[in-house]
């Protein structure tokens, strides 16, 4: 009896099948999509030199605005105040100002203190001159 429920067992995993590679394919494409949208970013703290993605955010709306939390592996945090004129963010709370450099593919490099961040950006069109003609 042994025997037989072995040999039954061995044949019903083999009818499973293997899975298909291109639909492995796609679910590693979609993967790989949303990975920016994890709400991972880049950092380096406490003054490295060396950049990985395992800072967390998290963005709380609220009547003085978009707060954007940024949380570390380590357990420390900054806080960002979302601006709406252009300039990005500023530093919501400390007294250490945060300075932003503009970066590539629609991302910012945000430093403050000992701590660097590299974090998707949409950025605004630059203004168009307007032509004056002479009518």
């Amino acid at each position: 009896m042994r025997i037989s429920s072995i040999c039954i067992l061995m044949l019903a995993v083999s009818a499973c099948g293997r899975p298909d590679n291109d639909v492995l394919a796609e679910a590693e494409e979609r993967a790989a999509a949303q990975k920016p949208d994890d709400g991972r970013i880049e950092c380096a703290i406490n003054g490295s030199v060396s950049f990985s993605r395992n800072c967390e955010t998290e963005r709380l709306e609220g009547e003085d605005g978009v707060t954007l939390i940024v949380r570390h592996p380590d357990g420390g945090f900054r806080r960002f105040r979302v601006l709406t004129d252009g300039r990005g963010l500023e530093a919501a709370d400390g007294s250490e100002p945060a300075n932003i450099s503009i970066l590539e593919d629609n991302k910012i490099q945000v430093s403050i203190g000992p701590d660097t961040y590299i974090m998707p950006a949409r950025m605004k069109p630059a203004a168009e001159p307007s032509v004056q003609t002479g009518d």
